[in-house]
């Protein structure tokens, strides 16, 4: 029988966090069947793994409508499970290789170093969907994603866009306020998720967004999600080099029936 690891990643603490399920022994499965086995297990995220002894592990990554090049908190979370295994320091994913390293409690994934585009947008975009922007992005990474600064956490709280415009606008749209301490929160209906708690693609978007206003190197922490439900992603970047960092809690091994 083959089991799927089911992980939070990104966790405030033993609390909150986005959910992931990681497939360790991918042996057999095709496209369509990874794509339905994602969509039945409903979390933003399910990865899929082939791995042979000495070689480095490699990762396909499904929401439940679509298969993504790149994604945060999947990296995360599947280098914790499969470090539970065997020692883990590198992943293959579609647009390249994927450093990893344990810092105490924290899980670090470095993505390959590849230059986002940014353009800068007029508000309007955002506001089209229900966001009160004061300035806004499209950033390539490689998903067309949308990143709106608000003014306040009030602004980001109320932020209800509508899913059938911003499914036709962008894969996703990214809403933040604030600096060192970030809040944030991300919707992707197009990928099937109308709400993600812990979005590390976004992060590495608003990255590229700083590099876009001159900040070449730092450190944030992000706090995205609603009250109730948080989640937590480091983030240090120097460059074009980018890490994120973040805890991972396990909740349980399902049997799959595929």
């Amino acid at each position: 029988m083959r089991n799927c690891t089911v992980v939070r990643v990104f966790t405030v603490g033993d609390s909150g966090g986005n959910p992931l399920g990681v497939v360790t022994d991918s042996t057999g499965l095709d496209s369509s069947t990874m794509q339905q086995i994602a969509a039945d297990l409903g979390f933003s995220e399910t990865t899929f793994t082939e791995w042979a002894e000495g070689e480095t592990p490699s990762l396909r990554i499904f929401t439940p409508a679509a298969e993504m090049p790149f994604a945060g908190h999947p990296l995360v979370g599947t280098a914790w499970v499969l470090n539970r295994i065997a020692p883990v320091t590198t992943l293959q994913i579609q647009i390249g290789e994927v450093s990893v390293r344990f810092e105490d409690d924290l899980v670090w994934v470095g993505p390959p170093p590849i230059d986002q585009p940014v353009q800068s947008v007029p508000v309007t975009e955002a506001e089209a969907l229900g966001v009160p922007a004061t300035r806004a992005w499209r950033v390539e990474v490689p998903s067309d994603y949308l990143v709106a600064e608000v003014r306040s956490e009030a602004d980001l709280l109320a932020a209800r866009p509508d899913a059938d415009a911003l499914s036709e606008a962008v894969h996703g749209l990214y809403v933040f306020t604030g600096r060192r301490l970030t809040r944030s929160r991300f919707f992707a209906p197009r990928l099937g998720v109308y709400e993600d708690p812990a979005t590390g693609s976004a992060a590495v978007a608003l990255c590229a967004v700083l590099r876009t206003l001159g900040v070449e190197s730092g450190t944030e922490q992000i706090v995205q999600g609603l009250p109730g439900a948080l989640s937590e992603i480091r983030m240090t970047w120097d460059g074009l080099k980018v890490e994120l960092g973040g805890t991972v809690v396990l909740d349980e091994v399902r049997d799959l029936p595929r």
